[in-house]
C-alpha cells in the first residue's frame, strides 16, 4: 500500500499508539489501515456418496480438481458465501449439513471454512471458473490432481468419517515447511 485510500496521501508503516503491530498509516490524515485475513469458504458436496469435485478454469492452479469455494463477500455469511460458492461454480444448489473444517492458512492470510453439504437434486455443471465438474466415490479421487493443501486435508478427513457417518468439525492450520538446509563442505563444493 502507497497511498491512503480516504485522502489519498502517502501512507508508512509504524506501529500505532495503543496497538502492536505494524499498519499502514496515513502521514495527512492519520487514518489506520488495517489488513485482515481473506477468509474462502466452500462446501464437501456430496450426492449417493459420491463428492463433487470441480475442474479449475482459472488460476492458481489451472485445470486441477477442488471442493467448489471461493473468497466470502462483504455482506454475506460464511453459509451464504459456501452455497454461492457451490452455485457459481458447480451450478449446484445444496443444503448445509454444518460446519465441517477451519483450516487457518497464516502464512498467505487467509482461513479456509468448508461445510459438508447435499445436493439437493443431484444436478450439477460447470461454471465459469470451473472446465468441468464430477462425482468422484472415494476410490475415484484424484489426489495427484487436487488443487491445495487444504481441499486435500479435508477431502481426507472427511473420507475418513464419511464410512461411519460421524462427523466432526476439524480446526487446523497448514504452514509451509522449513527445510533445515545441509551444511556445505567446501571439499565437495563445485566452484568451476
Amino acid at each position: 500500500m502507497k497511498y491512503c485510500s480516504t485522502c489519498g496521501q502517502p501512507v508508512e508503516q509504524r506501529i500505532p499508539e495503543g496497538d502492536n503491530r505494524y499498519r499502514y498509516v496515513c502521514v495527512s490524515c492519520d487514518t489506520i489501515h488495517y489488513q485482515n485475513p481473506r477468509i474462502i469458504a466452500g462446501t464437501v458436496p456430496v450426492w449417493d456418496g459420491r463428492i463433487l469435485l470441480c475442474r479449475r478454469a482459472i488460476e492458481p492452479r489451472y485445470g486441477y480438481w477442488t471442493l467448489p469455494a471461493g473468497f466470502m463477500e462483504n455482506a454475506e455469511t460464511t453459509i451464504e458465501a459456501a452455497a454461492r460458492e457451490t452455485r457459481e461454480e458447480a451450478l449446484a444448489e445444496v443444503s448445509i449439513d454444518g460446519l465441517y473444517s477451519i483450516i487457518d492458512v497464516p502464512h498467505i492470510n487467509q482461513v479456509h471454512m468448508f461445510y459438508r453439504a447435499t445436493l439437493l437434486d443431484g444436478s450439477f455443471g460447470a461454471g465459469e471458473e470451473s472446465l468441468e465438474s464430477r462425482l468422484f466415490a472415494a476410490d475415484e479421487i484424484p489426489w495427484d490432481e487436487i488443487s491445495f493443501p487444504t481441499v486435500k486435508k479435508t477431502l481426507k478427513l472427511f473420507l475418513n468419517e464419511m464410512e461411519t457417518g460421524n462427523y466432526g468439525v476439524h480446526i487446523t492450520d497448514i504452514r509451509p515447511r522449513i527445510t533445515k538446509e545441509e551444511p556445505h563442505s567446501t571439499s565437495s563444493r563445485n566452484t568451476s
